[in-house]
């Protein structure tokens, strides 16, 4: 192993560009499939019972607003990515756009939620893989796919991309398959079975119980609450791109393949099911996509879906866990963490990252096993919101940068925001929109409010390195 030789230069966007002493093992195939399935997880197969409940129908708007704003995020991420890659992304855009202090906080923040939502996703697939195998306790899961995925990543950056790259195309062929026959649904091709007739479905569930909007434009917006973080996953596409064979060309050809793909598979998705089903029969908890499955008559629905959702489950942990090891990597290059997490292997591997991460993810996961309703609830409740302060400084980073490469650099604009500064601002006022419904919503409030308390922290932190610092230059 090696320490990282990290160089302090002026470039167009000012600041210090590191050298970027990570191997270059991924290829555009694996950063297209990253930016496709990288937000396609739990969230959407579980978690979307839950919108359905509150919006009904009009779960198709909630999502169409949510992924908007999602597909705004990736935008502004793509621009700033393809112009100046780094294994830091946007905490390294955040520094160079508003100071040291910008970087720190959403770097540390944004790793501090990666390690801490990766103990849901391994505890939830060692749930599933304890009922398939009951011999086997869930503990003893957890930590098989702990060490599994922990290998993987210490190996070669080229195994987390291709184990991403078919953990996508498997979650993309679930969606474009459930498109397909619940398409063939409506229109009545399917054959009769599973208490469905066989006859086009028209739009009798779609405007019949209740109406499209049955609960109003309030339960769109509650809707729109409810997934929105399903959206969250998206930027570590952005992280990847620095280890790839051209940063700036692949992540510009992830970012526009996947923008309008996700919305489809979203957006669609959702409206296959509420055409299929009376939205009231949505239990939350449990997946509308195995409700349908079931009403087609699809032999072991239930199972097939637990395979989807157990694999969606595992991609994110180990994207979670890849995408937490290079951003404290980023933060150790720029001085923002302990030198010592700056040793790389032969193979251009950080190594220390790597199990720095999986560690604290390790403590998590044991919090998540023995207090789930106590100190892991608080821990989750606190990175639960992060992600709207991430999305947030990504924007206001692009609006500095993206001047700044106007004037200094604008052959670098290789992929460009749309409608740049309007869409930039909608972006930030439909960020505030969130935190005011949930501040107004009961059960999202203390997830705000804890969030809040977390990022003040990190805050403050960043605010006396700051003096400390300038303190150190005046003596």
């Amino acid at each position: 192993m090696h320490e990282a030789p990290t160089t302090s230069g002026t470039g167009p966007t000012g600041g210090a560009d590191s050298g970027e002493p990570l191997s270059g093992g991924l290829k555009q195939r694996h950063l297209t499939m990253l930016g496709l399935g990288g937000v396609i997880g739990a969230g959407l197969f579980v978690g979307s019972g839950a919108g359905i409940k509150v919006a009904g129908p009009g779960i198709a708007l909630s999502y169409l607003i949510a992924g908007a704003l999602a597909m705004l995020i990736m935008r502004m991420l793509g621009e700033m990515s393809s112009a100046m890659p780094a294994s830091g992304a946007f905490s390294v855009h955040a520094e160079r756009a508003l100071g040291r202090w910008a970087g720190f906080s959403v770097g540390w923040l944004y790793w501090f939620m990666l390690v801490v939502v990766l103990a849901v996703e391994a505890t939830g697939a060692a749930q599933i893989a304890n009922g398939w195998v009951p011999a086997v306790p869930q503990w003893g899961w957890v930590l098989i796919f702990m060490l599994f995925f922990t290998g993987a990543n210490l190996a070669a950056v080229r195994n987390f991309g291709e184990f991403e790259f078919w953990f996508a195309t498997l979650k993309v062929g679930a969606i474009v398959l459930f498109l397909v026959l619940g398409l063939l649904a409506i229109l009545g091709v399917l054959p009769a079975s599973g208490g469905y007739d066989g006859n086009p479905v028209g739009l009798a569930h779609l405007t019949g119980d209740g109406g499209f909007l049955p609960n109003g434009w309030s339960g769109v917006v509650s809707g729109v609450l409810a997934v929105v973080f399903a959206f969250g996953g998206l930027e570590v596409v952005t992280i990847a791109a620095a280890e790839s064979d051209n940063p700036a060309r692949a992540v510009g050809r992830a970012v526009r393949s996947a923008v309008w793909r996700i919305l489809f598979f979203y957006v669609g998705s959702m409206l296959v099911i509420v055409t299929l089903l009376p939205w009231s029969s949505i239990e939350p908890g449990k997946s509308p996509y195995v409700a349908v499955l079931d009403r087609l008559g699809v032999p072991g629905a239930g199972q097939i879906m637990n395979v989807v959702v157990f694999v969606a489950l595992l991609s994110a942990l180990n994207a979670n866990l890849y995408g937490s090891s290079r951003m404290v990597f980023s933060l150790a290059e720029r001085g923002e963490a302990p030198r010592g997490l700056l040793k790389v292997s032969g193979g251009g591997v950080p190594r220390r990252a790597v199990l720095a991460s999986v560690a604290f993810g390790f403590i998590s996961v044991l919090l998540n096993l023995k207090w789930p309703d106590s100190v892991f609830l608080y821990l989750l409740n606190a990175v639960g919101a992060v992600l709207l302060f991430v999305w947030g400084l990504i924007a206001v980073s692009q609006l500095r940068l993206r001047r700044r490469l106007e004037r200094e650099a604008p052959e670098k604009l290789t992929l460009r925001m749309w409608g740049f500064p309007w869409l930039t601002w909608v972006a930030l006022a439909g960020m505030a929109a969130v935190i005011v419904l949930m501040l107004t919503d009961a059960t999202a409030r203390p997830q705000l409010l804890w969030s809040a308390g977390a990022t003040a922290l990190v805050l403050l932190i960043a605010g006396a390195r700051e003096v400390r610092d300038r303190r150190r230059a005046a003596a």
